[in-house]
């Protein structure tokens, strides 16, 4: 099939792209690495009459660190740079772990962090990440700037925070406190896949030990990427053993979530997979910052 017409513009500067998208309203789309974009358009799923292209904005493409030891991300930049960078192996490992798990390398070729993030496709690995990793979402229209917690910025089935004049621009990631481990698991039928169900999990331990704080986050189990809160308060100050990890996961899947089922994999399975899921990425994550805090 083919997009429905539409009017193309490459604008060089973000001043510029703010001014098309504020002067084009909700008619008007920004087009990222086009990777989910593109094709929602030519099954005429999305049907915006301007299309307003980042690609030249050659400010939105950079990764630099945080004066507080973090990582700062253009939301241009690619996922497969992403992949890549040394700085993001040593500040932000649960990130780097997770780009193999994105599609294919010709998608993370062209794919964006960003776009990536403002699609949010309840399947995909980053919206959960961001999540995982307490990231800070930059988004920026002519009326000014605003700071958004990822956990605040999904609001429903692809649907987020963004307001139709506003482009999500930078990506912050806060550094990891020290003994904080960090797991991504997820099945999927080939590689390449969407997962049937994922995880991205952080924890840190205390001076003795226990639990200090944790974060889980699905993917594939709801409308976006879903935090499994009641089991992540189970383990808040408490030794992380092999049985109370077992019911925090058992908690996750039975109570914190709501899967649907479809063609590919029942409510009920995905059930069962979160559950086998969470328990191995708790195990990992505890495993992890144990060795951090020697």
């Amino acid at each position: 099939m083919k997009p429905a017409p539409f009017v193309y513009f490459a604008p060089r500067t973000l001043e510029e792209a703010l001014a098309l998208l504020a002067q084009h309203g909700d008619d008007g789309k920004v087009l990222a690495g086009g990777q989910s974009l593109i094709p929602t358009m030519n099954f005429r799923l999305a049907q915006p009459t301007a299309l307003i292209d980042l690609n030249n904005i050659t400010e939105l493409f950079y990764i630099k660190p945080h004066a507080a030891g973090g990582l700062r991300l253009g939301a241009m930049t690619r996922q497969r740079t992403i992949e890549r960078d040394p700085q993001v192996i040593e500040r932000a490992p649960l990130l780097h772990a997770t780009m193999p798990y994105i599609a294919h390398t010709q998608i993370r070729n062209r794919g964006t962090i960003g776009g990536s993030l403002a699609h949010a496709d309840p399947a995909a690995e980053l919206p959960a990440v961001a999540l995982a990793l307490d990231a800070q979402l930059r988004l920026c229209s002519q009326r000014g700037e605003r700071w958004v917690a990822a956990r605040d910025f999904y609001v429903g089935l692809f649907a987020t925070a963004l307001a139709p004049d506003e482009v999500l621009v930078e990506i912050v990631l806060p550094p990891l406190p020290p003994r904080t481990g960090w797991s991504i698991q997820e099945i999927a039928r080939r590689r390449g896949d969407y997962a049937l169900v994922g995880v991205a999990t952080t924890v840190t331990l205390d001076e003795r030990g226990n639990c200090a704080q944790a974060c889980i986050a699905l993917l594939s189990v709801g409308e976006g990427p879903v935090q499994a809160l009641r089991a992540t308060a189970m383990l808040q100050g408490q030794t992380p053993t092999p049985a109370l990890i077992a019911e925090a996961a058992r908690t996750a899947a039975t109570v914190d979530i709501e899967p649907n089922g479809d063609i590919h994999a029942s409510a009920a399975f995905r059930r069962h997979l979160a559950q086998v899921l969470v328990r191995q990425a708790l195990t990992e994550a505890f495993a992890r910052a144990q060795i951090r805090d020697h």
